[in-house]
């Protein structure tokens, strides 16, 4: 479990000397290259540094639209320029001849490819015909540690797999609860009510317990061992609930309702655990830090051709479709849950009083503080105030010392202002849909969606180096088209070298020029920011591609014919 010290994310900013605990998990490359950044930009980039490291807690700059948290104004004082910072600036004389240092090919790649994992289905595993080829994931971090998570599994009572992208803001604690223990939940909520009780019964005698879930993990997806038994007493409380409620009678399992259902549990247990804490004061001040932090989610559950997407928050889900002339089009399959979305809107104001309605979202955050509308954990805009006080000042030390833990938000007067309850929406495959991609806003942030569908498209099905290259109305010099033409011609062998399509989207979302083209000085110089400057350029990113099989696909379709 990610347990980051807490001056690291909350509370006062003061540097620590080591790094988070499990932070050796999550690969921080970026810290080993600052020295390449180029002499000439030290100044304009700490002329521009926050010296900041707690995001939710954003300073006044440019880059404020990307963080999760605005500040109140009280608590502006938390997040400063850096004392005495024009000292980088006045301190050393750079020579007037700037120096370019880039990391070699081989450096970008062995950071791109850091976190890369890839999973190739069987078509046919004893029991079903997937109509999953097979999925790619990757992560880049933009913060230290990241705060992304990612999940895939295989139902083994149940058909169908699962997949997932978690954004974590305030910290990695909840994304890292919800990416653990969510897809056990949906597999249980999808379980008929005979497996419920063969489980139960193998709990009860001591017998070994039927596996629930098969998981594609890379190695850096770990999971929390001092947690697990109080995750799984909350999760087995849950399927006893299950039995209790269903009596046999009926046997149909509706997919929409068990995401629903699934979503809801795990953040009201996430609540409960703080609530009720435990003697163990690692795993006490554990369940605190989950709830007092917060997760987006968006997950995927792919069985034959039926697709549905369960989306909590601004992470997307988008269907990649080849038209019969070859090209492709993107077709949205969630909404964000922001200040973007009008339904979101008009779904918050009449959950209040209308004395609420100019205060409930202000700035395009919930109450002028959190950018996504709905969220795991959070439970600062969940619980009412006396019970907030009342958690705080029974818990550890840590989180009793803590201002920003303290912090009531304004105009607090109607809680709970957040949930998590996703919105489902169901899409039938059809073989025009060759592939599926979950990221988390990250990537949105840096790509439209037409040119992510683009870039993948192209990528498998290697037609990239056969379209005409475009150049968006920029006026071209042939100079300037010769240029692009060779590159081109050095980069094909460059495209084969992403054996993953995760990758790929990633090296084009962070390295891309106006013309659309990956610019290894620019994806360099972005790759070699260190942690502190990182974040002020981009957010993490995280991708999982999945690629469907239009021939399984298109058979269910003649079957029903």
């Amino acid at each position: 479990m990610c347990v980051c010290p807490g001056p690291r994310r909350i509370g006062l900013p003061v540097r620590t000397p080591s790094l988070p605990l499990f932070s050796d998990a999550m690969p921080a490359p970026t810290q080993l290259f600052f020295p390449l950044i180029r002499n000439c930009e030290l100044s304009r980039i700490y002329g521009t540094a926050c010296y900041c490291h707690h995001k939710h807690l954003c300073c006044s700059s440019p880059y404020q639209s990307r963080l999760r948290y605005t500040p109140h104004p009280a608590y502006a004082t938390f997040c400063r320029p850096k004392e005495n910072w024009w000292q980088y600036t006045q301190g050393r004389r750079y020579t007037s001849t700037p120096q370019k240092f880039y990391l070699t090919p081989p450096q970008v790649n062995s950071i791109l490819k850091a976190n890369e994992y890839s999973f190739k289905v069987p078509e046919f595993d004893g029991k079903n015909v997937s109509s999953i080829l097979g999925f790619d994931s990757n992560q880049l971090p933009a913060n230290a540690p990241i705060e992304d998570r990612r999940s895939a599994a295989t139902c083994l009572q149940t058909r169908g797999m699962l997949l997932g992208v978690f954004d974590g803001h305030a910290g990695c604690a909840c994304s890292q609860a919800v990416s653990e223990r969510l897809f056990y939940y949906i597999a249980v909520s999808l379980l008929p009510h005979e497996t419920l009780l063969e489980i139960e019964n193998a709990v009860e005698s001591g017998r070994a317990l039927l596996p629930i879930l098969q998981w594609h993990k890379h190695p850096n997806d770990y999971f929390s061992k001092e947690a697990s038994k109080l995750y799984f007493n909350s999760l087995r409380t849950y399927w006893q609930e299950l039995i209790d409620l269903n009596t046999g009678e009926s046997t149909d399992i509706d997919v929409k309702e068990a995401l629903i259902n699934a979503f809801k549990r795990l953040d009201n247990d996430i609540s409960l655990e703080a609530q009720v804490g435990d003697p163990n004061s690692f795993l006490n001040y554990l369940v605190l830090r989950v709830a007092f932090s917060g997760a987006t989610a968006c997950v995927a559950h792919v069985d034959g051709v039926d697709l549905h997407v369960a989306n909590t928050g601004d992470s997307r889900a988008m269907l990649g479709v080849q038209e019969e002339d070859g090209s492709w089009s993107a077709v949205t399959l969630s909404n964000d849950h922001n200040a973007q979305n009008e339904r979101e809107l008009e779904r918050l104001k009449l959950e209040h009083p209308k004395n609420e309605a100019k205060s409930v979202v202000k700035q395009d955050r919930l109450l002028g503080l959190l950018m996504p509308f709905r969220a795991f954990g959070d439970v600062k805009f969940k619980w009412s105030i006396d019970l907030q006080k009342r958690v705080i000042e029974s818990g550890p030390d840590q989180l009793n010392d803590n201002e920003y833990t303290k912090f009531i938000p304004p105009n607090y007067h109607t809680p709970p202002y957040l949930t998590a309850e996703p919105e489902v929406t169901y899409h039938r495959l059809r073989p025009q849909d060759k592939f599926l991609v979950l990221a988390t806003d990250g990537l949105w942030e840096t790509m439209h969606r037409q040119d992510v569908v683009r870039i993948v498209g192209e990528y498998l099905t290697g037609m990239h180096h056969q379209q005409p290259i475009a150049v968006g109305g920029y006026k071209v010099t042939l100079g300037q088209m010769h240029g692009l033409l060779t590159e081109r011609r050095a980069k094909m062998s460059a495209v084969f070298q992403d054996q993953n399509a995760a990758t790929h989207l990633i090296r084009h979302a962070v390295g891309n020029n106006e013309f659309g083209a990956v610019d290894h000085e620019r994806l360099s110089k972005m790759l070699s920011l260190p942690e502190e400057l990182a974040r002020m350029y981009r957010d993490d990113i995280t991708i999982i591609v999945v690629q469907f099989n239009s021939h399984v696909v298109g058979a269910y379709q003649n079957q029903e014919q």
